[in-house]
């Protein structure tokens, strides 16, 4: 097949070939996903795409899809819809999940950008999604792309996906961009730098200091380490190193981990445990940080501070902190900035 000549025009150029106009490199920032409302069948829509995934959930197909369809998609949508309902951002209607990403995307656009690079966002589950900003991103003229999992600690169940979901994609693509992947960058410096940062700015604020700071990171089913998967150890070196530059002994810098689902055991310590029983011992002011979360969403912001306030609280704590997340603050889009420099050396001098 003879291609046209790069100056032919995009409309006799037969479907499916990349524009005329390439040679660019395109920067896709993914994170993990968000409904496109709060009703029962868009959040059904989305825990469907979620849950479906076999990453995500190991258990074996055939039992997994009568609980899901005729258990979890009948109760769960209404339930998780009404806790979407609490941070939704009602100005742009969407999740705030959706508004920081798109932020961080524009920022980081603003400082590399250009002619020769084109930045986009996608979610791995709901919209946008990988496979259309990987298209948008061809269509403008990328052959080389660099997808970024918002993940600062790798699993199978967050980075692994991402990363299945945009080779998926490649293989519908008869010519086919030039890939890299972003490394997860849980013990990179300019990460544990913006965190310590963070969480002095964000305590200095606050009206008490905290007697126990949490890092707060998303579980894990236990079996998933068991067999293999890294999260839990780069968790704990991501404690440790922010443990270190803040100076902070090994009881006032605690790990534990959240957002458990389902009946079997996952990584320990639970945090929503742990703040108990932290509040029956007498420890009264808390603090949380979610160092595995790049952006703000419904975990940090309804479950942390608004659940996990209240059950501190209600169980004899006095004062409780939710520290925000990095999100596209000047800190934030360093650390990300500073990662797409690095995975770029060799196709762009930035």
């Amino acid at each position: 097949m003879i291609l046209p000549p790069p100056s032919a025009d995009a409309a006799h150029r037969p479907a499916g070939h990349p524009p005329a106009r390439n040679g660019r490199i395109g920067v896709l920032l993914i994170n993990l996903g968000t409904p496109d409302a709060t009703d029962y069948w868009s959040m059904r829509r989305y825990l469907k795409e979620f849950l479906s995934d076999p990453r995500v959930i190991e258990t074996p197909r055939i039992i997994w899809w009568f609980v899901l369809n005729l258990i979890i998609l009948t109760f769960r949508p209404s339930k998780s819809g009404r806790k979407y309902e609490k941070v939704w951002n009602r100005e742009r209607n969407e999740s705030p999940l959706k508004t920081i990403t798109r932020a961080q995307a524009d920022n980081l656009a603003a400082s590399i950008g250009g002619d020769s690079i084109v930045v986009d966002w996608a979610m791995r589950y709901g919209n946008p999604s990988i496979a259309e900003r990987l298209a948008a991103l061809q269509a403008r003229g990328c052959d080389r792309i660099l997808a970024v999992p918002l993940y600062p600690q790798y699993s199978a169940a967050s980075s692994a996906t991402a990363c299945d979901k945009v080779f998926d994609v490649l293989r519908t693509m008869r010519w086919q961009p030039a890939v890299r992947i972003a490394p997860p960058y849980y013990d990179d410096p300019a990460y544990i730098e913006a965190l310590a940062s963070s969480m002095r700015a964000s305590l200095s604020q606050a009206a008490f200091e905290p007697d126990v700071i949490l890092t707060s990171y998303h579980g894990l089913p236990k079996v998933y380490f068991d067999k293999g998967d890294p999260y839990y150890c780069h968790c704990a070196k991501t404690t440790r190193l922010l443990r270190d530059m803040l100076g902070l002994p090994a009881d006032k810098l605690l790990m534990t981990f959240q957002s458990r689902f389902g009946p079997t055991k996952w990584l320990e310590p639970y945090n929503d445990a742990t703040l108990i029983d932290l509040a029956k011992k007498g420890v009264g002011k808390v603090a949380v940080v979610t160092p595995g979360f790049a952006a703000d969403c419904l975990e940090t912001i309804e479950e942390i501070g608004m659940e996990n306030r209240e059950i501190f609280l209600t169980n004899g704590g006095v004062a409780f902190h939710r520290i925000e997340c990095l999100n596209d603050s000047p800190a934030g889009m360093a650390v990300i900035e500073a990662i797409v420099r690095r995975e770029l050396a060799g196709w762009a001098a930035i």
